[in-house]
């Protein structure tokens, strides 16, 4: 639930908002809002940052191109040895250690990315296969 909260920014700060928020077609409040909860988890997760995609704003780990719900999706598939993960994706243990306690505090948010994610492939993989079969026809 959420409840009103009125602060004080330097106008500066609310140019910069209003500007921001007419290039990316989102509301001032909504975007204020967004930033104030992506700082906090920015503030708990010092090694997560968080980019926006043609899929949509999320999670990544902080001087890397690779996302949290990746770093968690090779984790599943190493059977949970973050050790073996970060071998395998060249990042230090450090980070991938840093992507699963993000996970552990964000994992609805995480599942939602892994769950697109796999519902994606099945779709690009479906239409694979019905193209190699009107080839076949």
């Amino acid at each position: 639930m959420a409840r009103p909260v009125s602060i004080r920014l330097p106008l500066g700060t609310l140019e910069r908002l209003d500007a921001r928020a007419t290039h990316t077609r989102i509301p001032p409040r909504t975007l204020a809002q967004r930033y104030v909860e992506e700082g906090l988890r920015m503030d708990e997760h010092p090694l997560v940052r968080f980019v926006d995609g043609p899929a949509g704003r999320r999670a990544r780990l902080a001087g890397t191109g690779s996302d949290v719900w990746e770093v968690i999706a090779t984790v599943r598939d190493n059977d949970g040895d973050v050790a073996a993960s970060a071998r395998y994706l060249g990042l230090p243990l450090g980070l991938v250690q840093a992507a699963v306690v993000y996970y552990g505090a964000h994992r609805d948010e995480i599942d939602g990315w892994l769950e697109r994610n796999e519902r994606e492939a099945s779709e690009a993989q479906a239409a694979w296969l019905a193209g190699q079969a009107a080839l076949q026809e």
